[in-house]
């Protein structure tokens, strides 16, 4: 059975997001603060991790970043820090979402479930009449294929993996032009969301949120 982390200090909302992923077929863990986190996860790698970014003896983002220093497990940011530098700090610190307090419970369960379903298969994400296969580097929209650059490819892989997520400018040019360029103008991102919007005819999905970034907007899997 895999099992699903929760770190978090307060206890009544621990023991209700533990009720609310209880029939997901995981054993899910409670631990309230960094030592006995990080003692939980010395025993082994959990499936998933739902990190409380203020913890009574720490950040959890130190945690965060040592989860991702040592592997590739999912985790969300449970946080009531929802100004953009709080979220833009997590999402650099290798976050794969974030929910910021106070949340609904079927929000929560949908963004687990994504995580854990983007994590356990390497097939082709199917999504909206779209195929992309990151890993064979193949791209359909329907059954044509569409030829992008690695730029690209970056930057589609970023909105889609994060559907439904708003990903802020400055994450989207740290990431995508993350090659050791000293300087990236800005203009660049506007310009490539165009140009993967007119070759995937995606103008529908890929959506600006004026002033933060780009979401890919959540209709329905493929």
């Amino acid at each position: 059975m895999g099992k699903i982390l929760i770190v978090e200090d307060d206890r009544d909302l621990s023991r209700g997001l533990r009720l609310a992923l209880r029939d997901m077929e995981f054993e899910i863990a409670l631990c309230f603060d960094l030592r006995s986190a990080r003692e939980k996860i010395a025993y082994g790698a959990p499936d998933l991790v739902l990190l409380d970014v203020n913890l009574p003896d720490g950040s959890g983002l130190d945690l965060l970043r040592e989860i991702k220093a040592a592997g590739d497990t999912p985790v969300i940011l449970l946080t009531a820090n929802d100004t953009e530098m709080d979220v833009v700090t997590g999402l650099d610190g290798g976050a794969d979402d974030y929910i910021t307090k106070p949340f609904s419970l079927a929000i929560l369960r949908a963004r687990v479930k994504a995580q854990l379903r983007r994590s356990t298969t390497g097939h082709p994400l199917l999504l909206d009449g779209f195929r992309f296969d990151f890993d064979r580097m193949e791209f359909y929209r329907g059954e044509a294929p569409v030829d992008l650059s690695r730029t690209e490819q970056k930057l589609l892989r970023l909105l889609a993996e994060n559907r439904g997520i708003t990903m802020p400018r400055s994450v989207l040019l740290d990431r995508v032009w993350s090659d050791g360029a000293d300087f990236v103008d800005e203009n660049a991102l506007s310009v490539t969301v165009k140009r993967l919007r007119d070759k995937l005819d995606a103008a529908a999905f890929i959506k600006t949120v004026y002033g933060v970034g780009y979401v890919w907007t959540v209709k329905k899997d493929g």
